[in-house]
């Protein structure tokens, strides 16, 4: 176990502030296609029902003998009750998968997860493998997402600079029509800004243009594709690319871009409880998600890009199309730094004062 990069309290106080007054999660049974009634496989998943119920009706169509309980959570709420579990001196589930790249590594790296060796773990991409205790099982771009009406007479920005200088040079038309996340509320937007400062120079003139143009956020990407379907937005910015592609097939209005100047990539990340019940179960469902079977139904029906090779038949377990711009978040305890407060803090604040609207010249009230 690698050295804890963050004060265990300061860490227990975030997901506090994330779980506090969450209602418990129901437990969806899934009984076994053989009608066996051996202890069931128990998983934690930050995945909605209708989401989660084709893998786990794949993986039984493989394993007839095995029942599932699933459990919806928040990522919060996984990592509390691991630890919680853990540290209880009681068994936990027996696989979490969560979008929280962060709070899944912390599991691993604190020692709360077990090495677990997959028939796909030799080829996995290794920004995808942390010690077979932690792996990536999707990858979802920031994308521009743009209302497709509004850029009939130009094309739309594909990078941050072409951005910028839409956002200072196109008048009426841009004003209050730029959207991004709340990196306060949203995990994935806060993840996507921290990013972007480590790869984009010019982000915080990018952030003060934004503000100039009287940019909205929000805490959820459906609030924004919403807004960017029926005009209110002209552009939303750092949109996590598995939901805007949704969007994209059902909205005629709706469009999206790579960036090309530079694509964050983040995941949701599988691993195997130490205190789990039944590790065996646990490892076999994870295989299954690492399988060419489990990785097409994420990709086809799920809509979640698969890493695997096999499956999306490109370099690194990527696209050709996403090309050299890619910057997937490699699973390290390089994540862990995501988690200290004061840095957070740090970053939301310079955020929110560069979003905000420049004080009107002497004279100008």
């Amino acid at each position: 176990m690698l050295m804890r990069m963050i004060p265990r309290l300061s860490c227990v106080a975030l997901i506090l502030s994330v779980v506090a007054g969450a209602a418990a999660a129901d437990t969806l049974r899934f009984p076994a296609p053989s009608g066996a009634q051996d202890r069931p496989l128990r998983l934690y998943m930050s995945l909605d029902e209708d989401l989660a119920r084709p893998l786990i009706q794949g993986f039984q169509a493989l394993n007839l003998d095995i029942a599932v309980e699933y459990q919806d959570l928040l990522t919060g709420q996984i990592f509390a009750r691991i630890t919680e579990e853990t540290d209880a001196g009681g068994t936990t589930a027996d696989l979490a998968f969560s979008s929280a790249m962060d709070l899944q590594i912390k599991l691993a790296n604190d020692g709360y997860a077990q090495a677990v060796a997959t028939p796909s773990s030799a080829d996995w991409p290794r920004w995808a493998n942390w010690r077979d205790t932690a792996y990536a099982i999707t990858f979802e771009p920031a994308v521009l997402v743009y209302h497709k009406p509004s850029f009939r007479d130009r094309r739309p920005p594909a990078t941050r600079f072409e951005l910028l200088d839409w956002l200072d040079h196109g008048g009426a038309a841009v004003q209050g029509r730029i959207g991004t996340y709340d990196i306060a509320l949203s995990g994935v937007g806060y993840l996507f800004l921290a990013r972007d400062q480590e790869h984009f120079f010019d982000i915080w003139n990018l952030g003060q243009a934004m503000g100039r143009a009287g940019v909205q956020q929000f805490a959820t990407s459906r609030e924004i594709l919403e807004r960017v379907a029926d005009g209110r937005l002209a552009v939303g910015y750092n949109i996590l690319g598995s939901y805007a592609a949704d969007w994209a097939r059902q909205e005629p209005d709706v469009g999206l871009l790579l960036p090309r100047d530079f694509t964050v990539v983040v995941s949701r990340v599988a691993l195997v409880p130490r205190a789990a019940a039944r590790p065996d179960l646990g490892a076999a469902f994870l295989a299954f998600l690492m399988s060419r079977e489990g990785q097409t139904i994420l990709a086809e029906e799920l809509r979640l890009p698969a890493v695997s090779l096999e499956v999306s038949s490109g370099a690194d377990g990527m696209p050709p199309a996403l090309g050299a711009q890619l910057r997937p978040v490699a699973i390290s305890p390089g994540l862990l730094a995501y988690l200290d407060q004061s840095r957070r803090a740090r970053l939301i604040a310079r955020w929110q004062q560069a979003l905000s609207p420049p004080e009107p010249e002497p004279g100008q009230e």
